[in-house]
């Protein structure tokens, strides 16, 4: 079943719930696909641009939760971590930690990254091979790290 498809059932069985949370996260998510999709500047909507689309949400509602949290804001707060959990749903299994640190150690000794300065091959290619699974932030750190350890 694909994505469109996915969000429209959760939609119905959200609506019959009566779950505002749910059904806000994927009017949300409806209308990004349904904006992506019209749009035309990506021509083919394929899969990684699903995923990639779902982050971007996901880490919209989680950036506004920091907000609110900052402004002593929970139950907004606590709003947004819920819907982020909704739009989650439809991302791939993330990687654990360990799991993400054994997929980039194989990739720097694939790409043969010994210092810093090899951060950006190693970036590439674990965006490539991790899209959806991790975070690009959690990457990102969890690379320099062992860069910085060799």
């Amino acid at each position: 079943m694909d994505l469109e498809s996915q969000i429209m059932s959760q939609l119905k069985e959200a609506m019959k719930a009566k779950n505002t949370i749910a059904l806000e996260a994927l009017r949300a998510v409806k209308s990004e696909l349904l904006l992506a999709k019209t749009s035309g500047a990506t021509g083919e909507f394929t899969k990684a641009n699903e995923i990639a689309l779902l982050q971007k949400l996901v880490k919209q509602r989680k950036e506004a939760a920091e907000q609110f949290k900052a402004y002593n804001r929970e139950e907004l707060e606590a709003k947004e971590l819920a819907q982020a959990e909704v739009i989650q749903r439809f991302l791939p299994v993330q990687l654990t930690e360990e799991e993400l640190l054994a997929a980039l150690k194989g990739i720097i000794e694939e790409v043969g990254a010994t210092s810093g300065k090899d951060m950006g091959k190693v970036m590439g290619v674990a965006g490539t091979q991790l899209a959806g699974k991790a975070d690009g932030k959690a990457i990102s750190i969890a690379v320099k790290r062992l860069l910085a350890n060799d």
